[in-house]
């Protein structure tokens, strides 16, 4: 009869935003093997000490043949060794947190909704403006980044530049942030790469923040018509999601970076449910059904 596997050592994570060796494992293995994960806190191992060892050993293996894609044992407690051992008959990775149950629940929840969140990379610039997450578009060239160090310069803060990574979380939030190997810097064409963070001091810059407002520069074309009483709505989809889109004709002698605060002012206003177009279009009616009345009333 062959001698059983010996256990092998549990790998211990810390199950926090830098632990990307937990990140990566989870990743890679509901990737291959989509199913659950498994926690076992004090009270599940308690529970298990309770069984003869025989009926223990039977139950440890029904659960390791159903879908798991790993194990978690919290608050550091010893992995027994039937789990150790069936863990590694079936290539289940078992991983073990000093962190209580309620807190690894929450953070592999945070972790997975992060990792497996629907995701796009866009070319452009994004741009906290007064708590507003901005997201230029336009083409190479146009003054993307050149209009984003303006905003930083006036106190907002950059997000990403150049590449945009967005992903779609299931609350509905579209949250951007920069590729780890450009985050906080900056390609402006004559000068080179700057590092923001460095120039500016950590209140220039954020990791992520909510994509709510998508702006696209494009050159001024005198055959165009642009809107001008900013009545007619358009929406730009990431991740089937609707976000307000606005377009701004860049031509020399516009202040494009006030340009920017006054639109995020003006959604901000929005959301509160004030709009400044609508409010002055109703005025006008009413003005001319007015109007109207009086000189029906002088007709008679």
């Amino acid at each position: 009869m062959p001698a059983s596997p010996a256990p092998t050592t549990p790998i211990r994570i810390a199950l926090a935003r830098g632990d990307r060796r937990a990140r990566t494992l989870l990743e890679s293995r509901l990737s291959e093997f989509p199913g659950r994960i498994q926690i076992l806190g004090e009270s599940e191992l308690n529970y298990l000490d309770t069984m003869a060892e025989d009926v223990r050993r039977e139950r440890i293996a029904s659960i390791c043949a159903l879908p798991v894609s790993a194990f978690v044992i919290t608050k550091g407690q010893t992995p027994p060794d039937d789990i150790v051992r069936e863990c590694r008959l079936r290539k289940i990775p078992l991983l073990v947190s000093d962190r209580t149950t309620s807190v690894v629940i929450q953070s592999i929840t945070r972790v997975l909704e992060d990792s497996l969140a629907p995701s796009t990379t866009l070319h452009g610039v994004l741009v906290d403006v007064y708590g507003m997450g901005v997201l230029l578009l336009g083409e190479s060239g146009i003054g993307k980044s050149e209009c984003a160090l303006d905003l930083v310069h006036r106190g907002h803060r950059l997000v990403a530049d150049d590449a945009v990574e967005i992903r779609r979380y299931p609350s509905g939030a579209l949250v951007g942030r920069a590729a780890e190997m450009i985050r906080y810097h900056m390609e402006l064409r004559g000068i080179g790469i700057i590092n923001i963070k460095h120039l500016f001091g950590v209140s220039a810059v954020r990791a992520s923040k909510s994509v709510e407002l998508v702006i696209e520069l494009e050159r001024w074309d005198p055959t165009k018509k642009y809107d001008r009483l900013g009545l007619d709505g358009e929406f730009y989809t990431i991740l089937e999601r609707e976000l307000p889109r606005l377009r701004l004709p860049v031509a020399s002698g516009r202040n494009l970076a006030l340009l920017i605060e006054i639109a995020a002012r003006n959604e901000l206003l929005k959301s509160q449910g004030y709009d400044a177009a609508k409010e002055f279009a109703r005025r006008v009616d009413e003005e001319i059904a007015k109007n109207a009345r009086a000189e029906g009333g002088g007709r008679k």
